[in-house]
């Protein structure tokens, strides 16, 4: 079996899951940092020519994974199976998020439309590179319907709250 380690913690105003964005579109406005682990400073070289970044980190808050969830954008307030919403409930517990990148000072980088509650541990970070990551032609976003305005107001309840 494998084992991940968090490389860097989230530091990040929401302290509490409830009323906090759920996803990055919701909380553009909102500055975060990241307080990487000495030992990993060096592979911070080079990352500030970068406008975003792919956060994959660890919901460290969830007790109780599930099949099947009720998404926080669906209007119809059906059941999904996890792997068709970005829930917190999956098996693994894994988190991802693009960010937009400030500033890399030392140890520390500073983000910008973080939508992650503060303490959370991060697994890894990657950069956004449009040529790579930009998907071109028909994009399908299944069962998800709320517009982008739906999305940036959308705060959590406590359906996912496990504290």
């Amino acid at each position: 079996m494998f084992e991940l380690k968090p490389i860097a913690t989230i530091r990040s105003p929401f302290c509490e899951l409830v009323d906090m964005p759920v996803q990055p579109k919701g909380a553009k406005e909102v500055y975060a940092t990241i307080e990487f682990d000495k030992v990993y400073e060096e592979g911070l070289k080079d990352l500030d020519g970068f406008s975003h970044l792919y956060l994959i980190y660890y919901f460290h808050k969830v007790k109780e994974h599930k099949l099947s969830v009720v998404p926080f954008n669906d209007k119809t307030h059906t059941p999904r199976g996890v792997f068709s919403t970005r829930t917190p409930m999956h098996p693994n517990s894994l988190g991802l998020s693009v960010v937009e990148l400030v500033k890399v000072e030392g140890n520390i980088v500073t983000i910008k439309g973080v939508d992650v509650l503060d303490g959370t541990p991060l697994l890894d970070i990657k950069p956004y590179i449009e040529n790579f990551d930009k998907v071109e032609g028909e994009v399908r976003s299944g069962w998800m319907t709320s517009s982008q305005e739906e999305i940036r107001k959308k705060k959590s309840d406590d359906r996912f709250v496990q504290i």
